[in-house]
């Protein structure tokens, strides 16, 4: 067992100006992004220029912050945004969804692949290797913010924490004791298999020219298999709970299934589409 460190969320204060681990955490995603971007430009057989990167990294940043928050709302949140349409934009608040984010990106995407002339797959090829260091930087974001943790656990990392860093009210708990009860850190797992796992994967992959929807098919599918295995451990929201009269069935779950069977799809056209190379 672990105790959690109990990190200030607040990274630099000044005056009434505080600057938030969570919102750095976001500016080095957007970071790599652009640094990986720059890095993968330069292969010959990429349509993306390395002068290109700065507008496309811009595109897909606001993608996943109208997304991120959108999706939040329409996904997690819907009844609140019923009671009162304004609530889309009390951003103070918190709440950014990674599928909302993923959809919004897909629609920068659509939107800008016209100014590059190229088709929208090998676009997405592109871009997503960019990525996931970016979501391993998000979900360490959640963990300073001690937010999304896990069932209790009896795992040698498992964390402790006081009812002050997980305050039950944002928890539909039913497997244990709400305070105190050693809890798989969820957050870690999700920066491990979504970011640097899935990072290596797809930079590997993407090392030599592959058939369109090749790279986004892996993608997605990676995705999909790994937030779904740590949903199975992940807490889901108090006002939401498990689906479907089950102690299992999440969200976040319902949500990313579709990517598996998206990524899948993707993969076998790109099977049969041997002769075209990634962007």
């Amino acid at each position: 067992m672990i105790a959690y460190p109990s990190i200030d969320p607040v990274a630099v204060s000044l005056g009434p100006v505080k600057i938030h681990w969570y919102g750095l955490m976001y500016l080095l995603a957007f970071a790599s992004a652009w640094w990986l971007g720059k890095r993968r430009a330069r292969l010959d057989w990429t349509l993306v220029k390395t002068e290109q990167i700065d507008d496309l990294v811009f595109y897909g940043a606001l993608g996943v912050v109208i997304g991120g928050r959108v999706g939040s709302v329409l996904f997690y949140n819907f009844d609140s945004f019923l009671q009162n349409p304004l609530y889309l934009f009390k951003i103070w608040e918190g709440g950014m969804s990674f599928h909302g984010g993923l959809l919004g990106v897909l629609l920068a995407m659509w939107l800008y692949r016209r100014k590059l002339g190229c088709g929208f797959f090998e676009l997405t090829d592109f871009i997503a290797p960019l990525v996931p260091l970016g979501l391993a930087a998000g979900r360490f974001g959640n963990f300073i913010n001690a937010e999304l943790w896990g069932a209790p656990a009896k795992v040698p990392w498992a964390m402790k924490l006081s009812c002050e860093q997980f305050p039950p009210e944002r928890y539909a708990d039913f497997a244990g004791p709400l305070c105190y009860s050693p809890r798989h850190p969820t957050q870690l797992y999700e920066m491990l298999l979504e970011g640097i796992v899935l990072f290596v994967l797809l930079w590997l992959l993407s090392s030599k020219p592959r058939p369109v929807m090749t790279i986004s098919g892996w993608f997605l599918l990676g995705y999909g298999f790994a937030r779904s295995a740590v949903e199975f451990v992940r807490l889901p929201d108090a006002h939401i709970g498990y689906l479907l009269n089950t102690d299992w069935l999440t969200r976040g779950i319902v949500l990313s299934v579709p990517m598996i069977i998206v990524g899948l799809f993707l993969l076998i056209l790109a099977k049969r589409n041997k002769n075209a190379a990634i962007s």
